[in-house]
């Protein structure tokens, strides 16, 4: 039986160090973190303001920094997030948003499908039948990918290297899974790109799934980094789906 996954997971990989040069010290105040320290020293590098004459704490600076509008600081600042239980669907629909991110992917070419796990539709969660007629799909989907493989790998015996071979069975089979086989994805990205992202894909209008990966990374970017998220808002929208809102828009 395959593995079916209901909620996606969430990892961060990395997040900015911020190594501050000593000949341009920031009077900083308040409770930061690196990304945040990176955006204000290249903010107040500008307009050479090291020595804080607003006594600004570093979130109140970078509030401050998105109410204006001037979001080309939070560029400097790159978090990575791994995200994994989410479907090939999702993640045709994720891989759109381009400046500013990247991306590398599980290749269903080259790695065996014979034991892959599916993602749920949450709109299918918590009604028996519908859950019931999709997973009879995808198991019949998944054996016909495994009798396919087998197949292929004896049609084409005569390829001598058997790691070029399997390439060739498995890009010949993937064909038959659904958009729902799960996937894992590396996505790198800067705090703004990240909050482009994030207002577009939590917000109402939202594929269900996409929305609830958003509010899953959403949640986790702003444990990371407070000030860059701090204006996102998090509510129960009028479809029973958590959604999320922003302040400041296009930052």
């Amino acid at each position: 039986m395959p593995q079916f996954y209901t909620e996606p997971k969430v990892t961060v990989l990395s997040r900015p160090d911020f190594a501050e040069p000593g000949h341009l010290p920031v009077q900083w105040m308040g409770e930061s973190t690196g990304g945040e320290k990176l955006a204000e020293f290249a903010g107040r590098l500008c307009y050479m303001s090291q020595k804080n004459p607003a006594s600004r704490t570093t979130r109140d600076y970078l509030e401050n920094i998105k109410k204006q509008g001037h979001g080309s600081v939070l560029e400097h600042a790159n978090y990575s997030l791994l995200f994994e239980g989410v479907s090939r669907s999702l993640t045709h629909e994720l891989v759109r948003h381009r400046a500013g991110f990247a991306y590398s992917q599980l290749s269903q070419r080259y790695v065996d499908e014979s034991d892959a796990a599916f993602v749920v539709p949450p709109a299918i969660i918590g009604d028996d039948a519908l859950t019931a007629a999709w997973k009879a799909q995808i198991e019949s989907a998944q054996a016909t990918y495994i009798a396919l493989v087998e197949k292929l790998m004896e049609r084409y015996k005569w390829v001598d290297d058997k790691v070029h071979r399997r390439k060739m069975a498995r890009e010949a089979a993937r064909g038959v899974l659904p958009n729902s086989t799960e996937t894992k994805i590396v996505v790198t990205a800067n705090a703004r790109a990240w909050r482009t992202m994030l207002e577009l894909r939590s917000s109402e209008g939202a594929e269900f799934e996409i929305r609830r990966l958003a509010i899953v990374a959403l949640r986790t970017l702003q444990k990371e980094a407070p000030a860059f998220f701090s204006d996102f808002e998090v509510y129960m929208a009028a479809d029973r789906v958590e959604a999320g809102r922003i302040s400041y828009h296009k930052v």
